[in-house]
């Protein structure tokens, strides 16, 4: 299997290439140097969300775009195939277990995030909304100007094409599952 690297690097190569755009274009567009998109495309970097959010946001795609696997009639994700994109310096983990592609218009991701992390998301394509199922730790969740404090066992849906950010205030690790619906 892949790692997530060349992954995203092939999927950010064959869009930017069938938009036409060059690596100065995506990176005006993004606001990604085109040193780290070049380094990005070769599947030497080793992106943020962040980064690839801008990415996805300057192609107007949806940010599964940039993570999707090749297509198989069936999949079995394992977390331990399963290679993760990384913020706050490593303590918050997302894995992407079932990317958006274009016959599935949602996409489904488990995330570790430790006690005392927090990242902040771009916002997603317009109409997008999130979907999270807490079910170890508590977080805080901001979205749309408003605090919510989410616990294991308890789920919380929002709209997701404004900043939001998400933070571990518990003593534990928090594990989530989240699905990103994209309109």
């Amino acid at each position: 299997m892949d790692t997530m690297n060349i992954i995203v690097a092939q999927n950010i190569k064959r869009l930017r290439e069938e938009n036409k755009l060059s690596m100065e274009e995506l990176s005006r567009l993004s606001g990604v140097s085109k040193s780290m998109l070049a380094q990005i495309e070769r599947g030497d970097g080793n992106p943020t969300i962040s980064t690839l959010w801008k990415i996805s946001n300057g192609m107007k795609v949806p940010f599964d775009a940039l993570t999707i696997r090749p297509k198989s009639p069936f999949e079995l994700v394992k977390l331990s195939d399963t290679q993760p994109l990384y913020e706050d310096g490593g303590k918050v983990r997302n894995y992407p277990v079932f990317p958006d592609d274009e016959d599935r218009r949602f996409a489904a991701y488990y995330l570790e995030l430790d006690p005392g992390s927090y990242w902040e998301s771009e916002p997603h394509l317009k109409g997008t909304e999130e979907f999270i199922t807490i079910f170890s730790g508590t977080m805080e969740i901001l979205a749309d100007s408003r605090k919510f404090q989410v616990q294991k066992g308890e789920s919380i849906r929002f709209k997701a094409d404004t900043a939001h950010s998400y933070k571990n205030i518990g003593e534990e690790m928090t594990i989530l599952h989240m699905i990103l619906f994209n309109p």
